[in-house]
């Protein structure tokens, strides 16, 4: 059985990177043989993926992903994940703590939170690489006295190139409509609230609009209600305490802002399917 912690790792930066920006280009094949990647963490920053060639095994927040070349992804600081196996992978990964990221690319990548792999193609694959090989190689001359901001500018443009691909794909997919406006407005207020705001007429009292017109931009964008969207985001931040802690259900109930914990525990069985109690001792190792 594995040891529960009271808060949930976060893998910091070793020793001699630069200031909050952590860069490299490796193959791998197999277990990932590193402690601090096999188990299920954070990471201190925002993390990027570039499958090169091969498939990388991989579980972010309870679902697995298999990331087959071509192919990249970014997880958020606040995404728990691991790495489960590699297959003949070449990847190039970086990671990148907020104070370094410019702020409009930061709004953007918030906005888009959570994203699943995408696919790219062959061409958009090698300017990938040339960007990657050309900021590696800025990483390794540290004796430029402009190093850390050179290399900044490196990581930032590499961090705009992902996020196009993955704004290409949003505006062919959803366009800007007004339903689309809304529904993301919505889910920026539900990630900073959800804790203390369930209802979904406080929510909408926020955007100034009726609760009926919320609901229906929401599922015309999402296929999902907006109480379906508050119940599986609470409940996701309970499968993670459930699992990377120690502490009671009792104790997560309260800290995600249900003083009733009978009314927790049932609502948590209907939208999971199975009790906390359940769901913990299922997932120990």
């Amino acid at each position: 059985m594995r040891k529960k912690a009271d808060h949930i790792p976060v893998n910091r930066f070793p020793e001699g990177t630069c200031r909050g920006i952590l860069l490299m280009r490796e193959f791998f094949d197999g277990s990932p043989d590193s402690e601090q990647v096999e188990r299920a963490h954070r990471d201190g920053g925002y993390t990027f993926i570039i499958q090169e060639s091969g498939v990388t095994q991989i579980e972010i927040d309870f679902q697995k992903y298999a990331i087959a070349a071509p192919a990249l992804i970014f997880i958020h600081p606040h995404q728990v994940h691991r790495v489960i196996a590699f297959e003949n992978a070449m990847i190039s990964t970086w990671i990148i703590t907020e104070e370094n990221l410019r702020p409009e690319y930061l709004s953007l990548l918030e906005d888009l939170t959570p994203v699943h792999t995408l696919p790219v193609k062959p061409g958009t694959l090698a300017m990938l690489q040339e960007m990657v090989a050309l900021s590696i190689k800025l990483s390794e001359d540290r004796t430029e006295l402009l190093y850390h901001a050179i290399l900044k500018e490196s990581i930032n443009t590499l961090v705009t190139l992902i996020i196009s691909q993955y704004l290409a794909l949003a505006k062919s997919a959803e366009h800007h409509t007004r339903f689309y406006v809304i529904t993301k407005e919505f889910k920026n207020l539900l990630k900073k609230h959800f804790k203390a705001v369930k209802n979904p007429a406080d929510y909408a009292g926020q955007l100034h609009i009726s609760t009926s017109y919320l609901n229906e931009c929401v599922k015309a964008i999402t296929g999902s209600s907006v109480s379906s969207h508050i119940q599986q985001r609470v409940m996701l931040e309970a499968k993670r305490l459930l699992y990377h802690s120690a502490r009671s259900v009792k104790e997560i109930a309260g800290e995600l802002g249900y003083d009733d914990y009978s009314y927790f525990i049932r609502l948590f069985t209907k939208v999971v399917g199975i009790t906390p109690v359940a769901f913990r001792n299922k997932n120990r190792e």
